[in-house]
């Protein structure tokens, strides 16, 4: 007990300092402590930089992500509710890119991309921010979907109710945690 409580206060020791220097009108710590400033975020707030370097980043992060959510959002459906030739094959390529490491999807996406002449578009930045998100948005859609029970849809359908309607009204809303849950991860992750 007395290591963990230890090792705790090793790994966040360096987060304090940073808190603490965050909170100072000074760039370092000094003692004693000459009282909180707010003099650094004010700063960081008057950085026009910063300031459209982080509404680019939520742009670009919410597009991956809702692309993300469009692009997985069939195939998911389709993996969970249907047996056909190739099933676990196009899982394991669309889950791939859990499996590489991202310096090396991101170099091959860069080749990608430059060879496209999209390289240092948004909507390529876009592209390559779907592909290392939407594995996670597809496993949450698969466990959402493979939950779903699917004779609701299929008594909806011997009552006269279309496929368009079947899904709007009655499969989506019961998979919907599991969308919003891979939309947000993606976000997250796409963000980071």
């Amino acid at each position: 007990m007395v290591f963990h409580t230890l090792f705790a206060l090793f790994m966040l020791a360096p987060l304090v300092m940073v808190v603490l220097v965050a909170f100072t009108d000074k760039g370092y710590i000094s003692m004693p402590f000459d009282g909180a400033s707010l003099r650094w975020f004010k700063a960081l707030l008057h950085n026009d930089d910063f300031i459209t370097a982080f509404y680019r980043s939520l742009g670009l992060a919410a597009g991956a992500a809702s692309l993300a959510v469009v692009l997985a959002l069939p195939a998911g459906m389709a993996i969970a509710w249907h047996r056909f030739k190739g099933r676990e094959a196009l899982l394991g390529l669309l889950l791939s890119p859990l499996m590489l490491p991202h310096i090396v999807l991101g170099i091959a996406m860069l080749r990608f991309l430059t060879q496209l002449g999209a390289s240092s578009t948004m909507a390529g930045l876009v592209a390559a921010h779907t592909v290392v998100v939407m594995p996670y948005v597809l496993r949450l859609v698969v466990a959402a979907a493979t939950g779903f029970e699917r004779s609701v849809a299929h008594a909806a359908e011997s009552l006269g109710a279309s496929a368009w309607t079947v899904f709007r009204r009655i499969e989506l809303p019961l998979i919907l945690p599991g969308v919003a849950g891979g939309w947000l991860i993606a976000f997250i992750n796409s963000f980071d």
